[in-house]
């Protein structure tokens, strides 16, 4: 693809990004409006904007590149980013809706009556948004690149530039505009060009799948590190996604819990088919780009198949929309997670003014850019995953015990989202010295979610019951308003 026509995709969703969001400014005016969108967003604008900010550089790039390196173990990462959303249908949706806080340490804070616990979370909500903020800015870095031929710090810069610009100009509101596009865009942008690519095979009489090579994995039965790789990883997307804190905002955006809970169903539904082409990606890369895994460069699969089948015209615009799309990924997932840290940022240091919350954007969006140009990674699905398994070692804990188990209280939960983040961070930080002096990384390290997650859910209850105090005096009617359906409190 030539660097013009990259150039060309790159504005225009660049264009299509500012000027929603300038639709958002008209109609934003009130702090509510910044924060929860003044919780009027209908449920299949929500799902829409859910799956806009969810399905990240991991699902757009990261999720094909590992089809195309490790076959079928690779089915776990859209297995387990969908089915997170299903224990969020059954265990947080509607009460966290039903809560009325505009943020999870706002939660913590209700539920538990402690600042220090309120404290807690946030700094671990600006964390894992920190880290989930910088795979974008790589997959950013990777696709501007490759399409233009700019320096990746180019394609960072430009993802933080363009979200801080929606941001400032709406807050959630003007957000949710732009994410619902951009998922849209984002599956126009996958199906469109694979559908061609399957049909130009079909009529050429070529198998796509290489005579069934694309299906050989190494026929191998699985040993017990890659059982347990699984199970964990498992468990970090499972429990990971209950605690991300750009997706809990937007249930805060329903009119209430039965919205909250439509809101989920509709994403399961988007999240089924959006992961469906990924994976074909990554099936196609294995016949067409098989070099790519032996470069280490496996995330560009996506980014170079159309132009490795299609010759010419075809070939650069079907090129150009999987480029749109990929940024569109990489904006909407940052805007989501910009807006949630800026929301608790504000409400901790800047008192949750409007002003405040524009404050704290540029504070949210100017850490994980730095950290992002002193770092280099390709492998986008696998450090997201990590980010699940920290997620899901910290804020989980506090979600499914603060709205389940009425006995918990504020030491146990710091003390177990301390716990995990410790256990957890430690992995990482680990497994991150072990590859970098090209030492072999132990499985149980590489993938710590199978330990970390239940250490810190047994500090968390052993703590609630054995240490000092106890569950907050109002503990049973916060409870009763997590659960009651709003229906029954009409009269």
């Amino acid at each position: 693809m030539s660097p013009g026509v990259g150039y060309a995709a790159l504005a225009a969703v660049t264009a299509a990004t500012l000027l929603i969001g300038a639709y958002g400014l008209r109609i934003s005016r009130t702090t509510g409006d910044f924060y929860v969108a003044s919780r009027t967003v209908k449920p299949w604008w929500n799902a829409s904007a859910i799956g806009g900010e969810y399905l990240s550089a991991a699902s757009f790039l990261g999720v094909a590149g590992l089809v195309l390196v490790s076959g079928a173990d690779a089915l776990w990462f859209p297995i387990g980013y969908t089915a997170g959303y299903l224990m969020l249908l059954l265990f947080v949706a509607a009460p966290l809706r039903r809560s009325g806080a505009y943020t999870v340490p706002d939660f913590a804070r209700a539920r538990l009556d402690s600042l220090p616990a309120r404290r807690v979370t946030s700094l671990l909500v600006v964390a894992v948004g920190w880290l989930y903020i910088v795979p974008q800015l790589h997959g950013a870095a990777l696709t501007v690149g490759l399409t233009t031929g700019l320096p990746g710090w180019a394609g960072s810069a430009a993802v933080v530039v363009i979200v801080c610009l929606s941001v400032l100009s709406g807050g959630m509101r003007s957000i949710t505009f732009v994410q619902a596009f951009q998922y849209w865009l984002k599956l126009v942008a996958l199906a469109v060009p694979v559908l061609f690519i399957l049909f130009r095979l079909g009529a050429d009489g070529v198998s796509w799948t290489n005579g069934g090579a694309a299906f050989d994995f190494g026929g191998h039965s699985p040993g017990a590190d890659s059982v347990y790789r699984n199970i964990s990883l498992s468990i970090a997307l499972l429990c990971g996604t209950l605690g991300l804190p750009h997706v809990l905002v937007r249930f805060y955006t329903n009119p209430d819990g039965v919205s909250a809970r439509r809101t989920t169903l509709i994403v399961l539904g988007l999240l089924s088919v959006f992961y469906v082409f990924p994976t074909l990606y990554g099936i196609l890369g294995r016949t067409y780009l098989p070099g790519l895994a032996a470069e280490g460069n496996a995330d560009a699969t996506v980014l170079l198949l159309p132009a490795q089948v299609f010759d010419g015209a075809l070939g650069d615009l079907l090129a150009a929309l999987v480029t749109a799309g990929a940024f569109a990924a990489f904006l909407s997932t940052s805007s989501g997670l910009i807006v949630s840290l800026a929301g608790v940022i504000s409400q901790e240091f800047f008192r949750g003014s409007v002003s405040g919350f524009r404050t704290a954007t540029l504070l949210a969006a100017a850490v994980p850019l730095g950290l992002a140009l002193l770092t280099n990674t390709q492998a986008l699905a696998g450090s997201v995953g990590m980010v699940f398994a920290f997620t899901a070692s910290t804020l989980c804990p506090l979600l499914l015990l603060g709205i389940w188990w009425r006995r918990l209280t504020a030491a146990g939960a710091v003390c177990g989202m301390l716990t995990g983040a410790v256990l957890c961070g430690g992995a990482i930080v680990a497994g991150g010295v072990l590859s970098v002096s090209g030492g072999s990384t132990p499985v149980w390290l590489e993938q710590p979610a199978a330990w970390t997650v239940p250490a810190a859910f047994a500090v968390t209850v052993l703590v609630s019951l054995r240490g000092p105090g106890s569950a907050p005096a109002g503990t049973g009617r916060f409870l009763a308003r997590l659960h009651t359906p709003e229906r029954a409190l009409r009269p």
